[in-house]
């Protein structure tokens, strides 16, 4: 595979040609032999990727998502009668040919389909109904398509292989509750009144525990196993009914008092107060490792001490925090361009040029950006942000964008003729 630096193109000044050396009885064939062996060493080194190209049948106005090694299709609403979830295996990565259909399974005929997600034998669809915009989380057996149930409210899954369901705050009361991931059946549930506000600490990547800010400013710990409340701390003495937020970052809860000038910092384990900044228009903040950056709703970021808060760099610019990965900060800035930064310093490692970013099922799965090019083909690149640099991984005729990624080298987008299709890459 070509691997190309995206970074800034810079004009250097053309070196004059060589002199022209004298002439050598055999050099020619020479040169021609040693020009083939190493075009023919280079060829076995970087092969050029394969595509190998899938039209997914959907019909148009469909729903399309890309998750674990299945295409599933949602049926576009017609106002009226039932909708079908379509579930197809994706080829080999070495084999052509078409989608193999899965299994079908019947859908709401009204309503829309936001999310799908596939683990532990089990795909989980999140929608959201027409009328009111409530959230509803549907669960079919991912190897036969049989509905297993159907809950209102957004999934989490916990370290332990559970399910938690949150529903609300809204108009009404809401709720965590903790459910069989197999039936749904409900073992336990906290109540959320509004506006209470909830986030979870996770550990690779599942639930441990949850956090709730009540309206009365109580703070609260639960076990995401139990529902046992473990821990729990007054955050407006004398005060009451007064709206804040809070946000887990590693094992501190920030939390935003009234006002919104400063940023709180509590410890998760025991709820002691570690320390106060003070920081107007915090949009949110994320675990740095030793540091807690935190964007601001004005643009920039702001790294901390998680320790004492103090800042240790900020960052004037008016770049918005997208993604942290692999130690890396991605940040973009004007004309979508993105750029990566040392989360240590807050110094400038690396431009990676414009990009759209492609979603990806897993967070720690690979990073893709798209744009279009100027034959209006669409390129789309591998952007590493260790290496601080962009990969061209293809230029796609007839791609029109909405794409979405999977590892490895799986993208699918939809075509201008609003069909969709599968491109695979192999080497």
């Amino acid at each position: 595979m070509a691997i190309i630096d995206l970074g800034d193109v810079r004009h250097e000044p053309v070196p004059a040609p060589p002199t022209r050396p004298p002439a050598a009885t055999g050099r020619p064939l020479r040169c021609a032999a040693v020009l083939v062996l190493a075009l023919v060493v280079l060829a076995g080194a970087t092969p050029l990727p394969r595509r190998m190209t899938t039209t997914v049948p959907a019909p148009q106005g469909a729903t399309v998502f890309l998750a674990a090694d299945a295409v599933f299709v949602v049926d576009p609403s017609t106002g009226e009668g039932e909708r079908r979830l379509t579930a197809y295996a994706q080829p080999s990565p070495d084999a052509g040919g078409g989608l193999r259909r899965r299994w079908q399974a019947a859908l709401a005929g009204t309503g829309n389909y936001l999310d799908l997600r596939v683990e532990q034998g089990l795909v989980l669809l999140l929608g959201s109904t027409t009328e009111d915009g409530v959230y509803r989380t549907t669960v079919f057996d991912s190897g036969t398509g049989e509905q297993r149930w159907q809950r209102q409210g957004v999934t989490h899954w916990t370290v332990d292989g559970g399910l938690l369901v949150l529903t609300g705050p809204g108009a009404g009361s809401g709720a965590v509750t903790r459910v069989e991931p197999a039936s749904g059946r409900p073992r336990w549930s906290v109540p959320v009144p509004p506006p209470g506000i909830v986030d979870y600490h996770r550990r690779d990547g599942h639930v441990d525990r949850i956090v709730l800010l009540q309206p009365t400013g109580e703070l609260q710990v639960h076990d995401a196993a139990t529902g046992e409340l473990l821990r729990s701390a007054d955050t407006l003495p004398g005060e009451r009914a007064a709206f804040q937020r809070v946000q887990v970052a590693g094992d501190l809860l920030l939390l935003v008092p009234p006002g919104g000038t400063r940023l709180v910092a509590y410890g998760l384990t025991g709820l002691e107060r570690r320390w106060t900044a003070e920081l107007p228009l915090v949009a949110f903040a994320v675990d740095c490792g030793d540091l807690v950056c935190v964007a601001r709703q004005t643009g920039g970021v702001q790294a901390l001490d998680s320790r004492t808060g103090a800042t240790r760099w900020s960052d004037p610019r008016q770049d918005t925090l997208v993604d942290i990965r692999n130690g890396q900060l991605l940040v973009i800035g004007a004309g979508r361009r993105f750029a990566v930064l040392d989360p240590a310093t807050g110094r400038l490692r690396a431009e990676l040029g414009r990009w759209d970013l492609v979603p990806v099922p897993r967070q720690d799965g690979p990073l893709f950006g798209v744009r279009r090019g100027a034959d209006g083909r669409l390129v789309v690149a591998e952007l590493d942000l260790v290496a601080g640099r962009s990969r061209i991984v293809d230029v796609l005729p007839d791609a029109a964008g909405a794409c979405q990624a999977a590892a490895p080298r799986v993208l699918l987008c939809r075509r201008t003729d609003s069909s969709t299709t599968l491109w695979r890459w192999r080497r």
